[in-house]
């Protein structure tokens, strides 16, 4: 089954820019990925149902993001985290860091930020 990969067109008196739905999940996934605590990016597996660890190049799955009607976007990630973490610390820290990271590099607004730990690991 193929992704669909949907774009967001920003206008500027200089003419139109887009921006993919991959630039947006590969930046968020590699903010979240270098906040302390977390172990990567999580997929939950149709197949068991599982919880997975995703490698590097595929961590783009843990992240969903929704392009919303005033020009921003809402970004949702799925985590693994380390044993023994504060998770409101872990959790805050990704907010703002995915926040202001994307905000800094596609220049556009972050409407919200949700994170769901899936996992911990030892």
């Amino acid at each position: 089954m193929e992704r669909k990969v949907e774009i967001m067109k920003l206008q500027n008196d200089l003419g139109e820019i887009r921006i993919s739905s991959d630039v947006f999940t590969t930046i968020t996934g590699s903010a979240a990925t270098n906040c302390y605590g977390v172990k990567g990016m999580a997929v939950r597996s149709t197949t068991d149902g599982l919880v997975h660890l995703l490698k590097r190049e595929s961590m783009a799955k843990g992240v969903k993001v929704h392009y919303n009607p005033d020009s921003t976007v809402s970004i949702e990630l799925h985590i693994i985290v380390e044993n023994g973490v504060n998770l409101m610390a872990v959790c805050r820290s990704i907010m703002s860091e995915v926040r202001y990271v994307v905000s800094k590099t596609t220049g556009v607004q972050v409407a919200s930020v949700d994170v769901f730990v899936d996992s911990m690991r030892f």
